[in-house]
């Protein structure tokens, strides 16, 4: 007979906020164990079965990762991966938590990295120090992307790819506006977004928007509005905090500047605004609704595939260069040793050089691999797709979201601030102000 394999972890005191959302998430415990808890943790024979959660968009994307699913799979007979599709990101975070509660997560779950605070503080995850120590692959690492697997002094996830934000625009839309050079600081956009604002036949509604931006208060919004604040000066946390009540959005004078430059270029009247909780989908830059947007390089591949004409320069700077580190790394939950030895190889083939020059070759995310990035395959496709130096260029220049507990309401209450801001409901101060209120609320 098979024997149930629900991992065990230490209980811990969770922030009464933390136990009313959990409780709520319950509900959904039981569509997600069900049938795949069974498939997932029975071993068949000598055969592991282990799953991956995963949101890896667009879909020819998951496509690619599928591709190399199966890769594995067909070498690793002793080890079967089921790569399951669970939703956007902000999507995802629910039905991950509900699962860990339920006792039925996940093997290995792909997602960013500021989960990292809130799963370890559930006793969920097991630490990959070791494991990644007595790795080959350790050493092949972009170093600047340990920062965001680490929290309290150890490594609790595994980097799968990453990215960065620069602007991609349409350059035969500069060159019919008269714009000759791209813009470097927050005054030349202003001016560059209000000359690509057009009305081409006179009828008073404008036909072409020099810029295109997220509204909402989801990650996606707070993900290209950071870079904003650190090129101003600003900071999300207060000296050397850990933890989420070191977060101070008042007085913050970096974020102010970087709310008044995208409220600046609302009241111009040369962006457009996605529809709520959008603003990561390329269709009106593509169609030439807009002339530029923020976005990363895992949309290369969907613009090499249209024959649109565009390029990429990096984001503008105030007072000086930054950029957000994006991409998702693999965080591996305590199951028993003998699939947490299973999954580990599947993660370690997920970050080789091979693997990991496939994903870039064939989604246009950036490989985490030092060895991938030299290779003369990956150097070949570089040549083919200029716009992805500005990206590896950039790099240098990236910052890392906190992975602490909590930071999923701080993420929200900025996005709020964004949102009121965008829409003219609050200043600068103010929406930071009731922003900051709403968090001494929560953590306080």
């Amino acid at each position: 007979m098979y024997k149930s394999c629900t991992f065990r972890h230490r209980k811990k005191k969770l922030p009464q906020y933390l136990k009313q959302s959990l409780l709520l998430l319950l509900i959904g415990i039981v569509a997600l164990s069900g049938c795949q808890t069974l498939r997932s943790r029975v071993e068949a024979g000598k055969v592991i079965h282990i799953t991956l959660w995963h949101g890896v968009n667009p879909p020819p994307n998951r496509d690619v990762l599928q591709k190399l699913v199966d890769k594995f799979n067909q070498t690793h007979t002793n080890i079967q991966v089921e790569s399951l599709y669970i939703g956007q990101q902000d999507q995802q975070t629910p039905k991950i938590l509900a699962a860990v509660v339920g006792n039925a997560p996940p093997d290995l779950l792909w997602y960013n990295p500021t989960i990292a605070g809130q799963l370890v503080e559930l006793g969920a995850l097991i630490p990959v120090d070791e494991m990644l120590a007595n790795s080959p692959v350790k050493n092949e690492i972009d170093p600047t992307l340990y920062a965001a697997m680490e929290y309290k002094g150890q490594l609790w996830s595994l980097p799968f790819a990453t990215n960065n934000l620069g602007i991609f625009y349409r350059p035969s839309l500069f060159k019919a506006a008269g714009i000759t050079e791209i813009p470097h600081n927050w005054p030349e956009f202003r001016q560059v977004a209000q000359k690509l604002t057009r009305d081409f036949n006179n009828d008073g509604q404008i036909d072409q928007y020099g810029m295109f931006l997220p509204l909402g208060k989801g990650e996606f919004t707070v993900f290209t509005w950071l870079p904003f604040m650190w090129s101003s000066g600003g900071e999300l946390v207060t000296g050397d905090a850990q933890n989420a009540a070191g977060v101070r959005l008042t007085e913050n004078a970096g974020a102010i500047a970087a709310l008044q430059f995208w409220r600046n270029l609302i009241t111009d009247g040369s962006t457009m605004l996605s529809a709520p909780e959008r603003g990561y989908e390329t269709d009106p830059l593509l169609s030439g609704k807009v002339a530029m947007q923020i976005n990363g390089p895992w949309n290369l591949g969907q613009f090499q595939d249209t024959n649109v004409d565009f390029g990429v320069f990096p984001l503008p700077v105030n007072q000086k260069p930054a950029t957000n580190i994006g991409g998702e790394n693999l965080f591996l939950f305590k199951t028993t040793p003998e699939r947490q030895k299973a999954t580990f190889k599947f993660a370690e083939y997920a970050m080789s050089a091979d693997f990991q020059t496939e994903l870039a070759l064939g989604t246009g995310y950036l490989p985490i691999n030092l060895k991938s990035r030299q290779s003369a395959k990956y150097q070949e496709f570089i040549e083919k797709i200029p716009q992805l130096k500005v990206f590896l260029a950039q790099a240098e220049y990236g910052r890392s979201r906190p992975i602490f507990p909590g930071y999923n309401r701080i993420s929200d209450s900025i996005g709020r601030a964004v949102e009121a801001v965008l829409l003219g409901k609050l200043s600068p101060a103010e929406a930071l102000q009731t922003s900051q209120q709403r968090l001494d609320l929560i953590f306080k």
